[in-house]
């Protein structure tokens, strides 16, 4: 019994093995049959190619207004009335801000009277000295008098002019620090104000794509609120870079756009290279489940490939693998062909 138990389990072997090929055959020949009895398909197709493009690396920055400015007070006093609101528009010289002038205007008024004095003083002794009835000495004196007397009278005029704070550019108030009330005391903020019309991009780029950028050079930038890509211009590229973050402090103007204000996040993108792939048209490419593929034709059949595409460079998808340069793809119908179906160009 033993002895004829592998004779028995090798001819079953292969009976199942031959059922095994005859089903595959079966199977094979129906999906042939299948496809074959498909009528034809209309499609557009064309010849793909090799093409090279700039790489890039985005790097994090914020938009901000060319002129800012934060006013504070250049002398210490209580505010008597803040003429803006945030959000304000103001133009150049139109008052901010008063302080309270009362002990400055007494300080103005005491250094004029001094001054009188010292004037009627001089002129007296001047008078004297010429009828040789004052000495050198009193004469000196008194024109000294009357020299710090008229600078102390200067300080307090000046002193009085910085009660009021007056916009230094026309532009839009954009924070307040402080209101009526509050005491303003030098050094502390009052409001901010930005001229919204030039606006510029800052973005620290690392020093290691730092080389890739010069001065006046044009890049792309990119703002989640602002459909499409600006161009700016580097205008100021800083010399050295930050020792903490290794960064270098890269500026770039930006034309007016609608919708761009400042504070907004934005993308600088930085050329570091050229790289060359195979790239077909975005709707060469059918998207079945996970798989994607690209149908190509040969003597008036398609031809599946399984590809795995990279970056979208505009209407076109990168092709990482499964597709070569010179392949003549289905553009258009693509997503209703069939592996080996017969196709006619457009």
């Amino acid at each position: 019994m033993k002895r004829y138990l592998p004779r028995t389990v090798a001819f079953l072997s292969t009976v199942v093995l031959a059922f095994a090929v005859a089903g595959c055959g079966s199977k094979h020949e129906i999906a042939k049959e299948i496809t074959t009895d498909l009528p034809a398909a209309q499609v557009r197709v064309q010849i793909i190619e090799s093409k090279s493009r700039t790489m890039t690396e985005e790097v994090a920055g914020t938009v901000r207004a060319k002129l800012h400015a934060t006013l504070e007070a250049k002398v210490s006093g209580r505010i008597e009335k803040m003429a803006v609101a945030l959000g304000d528009k103001v133009q150049k010289g139109q008052l901010i801000a008063r302080l309270d002038a009362g002990e400055i205007a007494a300080r103005l008024e005491q250094a004029e009277a001094a001054l009188e004095q010292a004037d009627h003083d001089w002129k007296r002794v001047s008078a004297l000295f010429e009828q040789q009835s004052a000495t050198r000495a009193e004469h000196d004196a008194a024109q000294s008098r009357q020299r710090v007397a008229k600078g102390v009278a200067a300080e307090a005029k000046a002193m009085m002019n910085y009660v009021e704070i007056v916009a230094p550019f026309d532009g839009v108030v954009t924070k307040k620090w402080a209101d009526a009330g509050d005491l303003a005391v030098p050094g502390k903020p009052l409001v901010d104000i930005e001229d919204p019309s030039a606006l510029q991009m800052d973005a620290d780029v690392p020093e290691a794509i730092a080389s890739h950028i010069r001065r006046d050079s044009r890049l792309g930038v990119r703002v989640d609120a602002i459909t499409g890509e600006l161009e700016g211009v580097i205008h100021e590229i800083a010399p050295t870079a930050d020792p903490v973050t290794r960064t270098f402090r890269v500026k770039l103007d930006l034309p007016q756009t609608a919708g761009l204000m400042p504070g907004q996040f934005a993308r600088l993108a930085v050329p570091i290279g050229e790289h060359t792939s195979v790239r077909v048209p975005a709707a060469a490419v059918v998207q079945r489940g996970q798989l994607e593929m690209v149908f190509s034709v040969t003597n008036q059949r398609a031809q599946m490939h399984l590809v795995k595409t990279g970056r979208r460079v505009d209407d076109e998808f990168e092709i990482l693998s499964g597709l070569d340069a010179g392949k003549t793809v289905v553009i258009s119908g693509a997503d209703q062909l069939t592996d080996g179906q017969r196709v006619e160009a457009k």
